[in-house]
């Protein structure tokens, strides 16, 4: 199968992933925007000698995306392979509003596939904007349940086997689930989990206390991951393709506990009074009227603003590039095979 000649792939890479105040007690490694520019590089000249002869990346305030395009012109004078890169016209916020507005003018202008460097945050917010268009997911963050654990070298011939056709879409992208929270005047989603905090404000943001915890909702939760979903992993692990979510009410002090990875450097003992599987379009009651919920693990609403509260696990989050499964049928089906 020849390449389409108007692949084209977007580039989201989030300048502050991994860079986090969670930094300062839990000895978590540090993304700095040196490596963040050269992952995208090695994404860009990968993908460009799989058949991709443009790319646009998302603008910002670092200079990031700057430094690449400079980078990748240069390159193409002894790589003719390297695409083009574009920056996006869009005004910065500085948040992640920015994410979510990048994915949706890629999505508009017809990408075949979008690369995303960040955490579950980041990925979150890019989930909000990029319809159907299939992530390619680059582990930057502080937790990373969510994107996949490969160098961008291997996501970049991923994302370019699938957005060519040498992968049909079939065997190589995954729909994955997602936990939507609804309350009066609230309607969000979460990636991986969705947890119930006692803190009422929600300051820094992160989970950092599992004393705190009073809930838990997770979409999947695999052994070896960092973060909330953890918990849950430990008592029983749930995949990515699993059709069922899990559900957690925590009883510190309790028979059962477990000794979970909350973030980088952090093991803390977390009592589970409950654990029940959590079924797709069936909204499960929050119990609590105060305090606040993370999504994500980032704790951003204030539950008293917004109850009842509502979670509802369904099958119609962001479909992902699984790059292992891609990687390997292109392998057996002689797609990487000169001559």
């Amino acid at each position: 199968m020849n390449p389409t000649p108007a692949a084209c792939l977007g580039i989201i890479a989030n300048p502050s992933s991994g860079r986090d105040l969670r930094r300062l007690f839990s000895w978590g490694s540090t993304f700095s925007i040196a490596e963040k520019i050269n992952a995208v590089l090695r994404l860009l000249s990968s993908a460009g000698a799989l058949g991709i002869q443009e790319a646009w990346l998302m603008p910002d305030t670092s200079g990031l995306a700057r430094e690449v395009q400079t980078r990748a012109q240069q390159a193409r004078l002894r790589q003719p392979s390297m695409p083009e890169v574009r920056l996006l016209e869009m005004a910065l916020t500085d948040s992640a509003r920015d994410s979510t507005l990048a994915a949706a003018l890629m999505a508009e202008r017809g990408m075949s596939a979008i690369a995303v460097l960040g955490g579950d945050g980041t990925h979150r917010a890019v989930a909000r904007g990029c319809g159907e268009v299939p992530l390619a997911t680059l582990s930057t963050g502080t937790n990373n349940a969510f994107p996949e654990r490969f160098d961008a070298t291997l996501a970049g011939m991923a994302a370019a086997l699938v957005a060519t056709g040498r992968v049909c879409e079939d065997v190589g992208v995954r729909r994955n689930k997602r936990l939507l929270v609804r309350g009066p005047g609230l309607e969000d989603m979460a990636l991986v989990d969705v947890a119930v905090s006692r803190q009422d404000a929600t300051g820094a943001g992160a989970v950092d206390c599992a004393q705190d915890l009073q809930e838990l909702f997770v979409s999947f939760c695999e052994p070896g991951v960092i973060g909330l979903a953890s918990i849950a992993a430990l008592l029983e692990p749930t995949g990515r393709d699993c059709t069922h979510g899990l559900h957690l009410r925590m009883a510190p002090g309790a028979p059962c506990s477990v000794h979970a990875s909350l973030m980088p450097g952090m093991v803390a003992e977390v009592g589970v009074g409950s654990l029940a599987r959590l079924q797709p379009g069936a909204p499960v009651a929050i119990a609590a009227t105060r305090g606040t919920l993370a999504l994500d693990g980032e704790r951003s609403i204030e539950i008293a603003a917004h109850a009842p509260l509502t979670v509802t696990l369904d099958g119609k989050g962001p479909r992902t590039v699984m790059v292992e499964a891609v990687l390997r049928h292109a392998a057996v089906a002689n797609r990487l095979h000169l001559g």
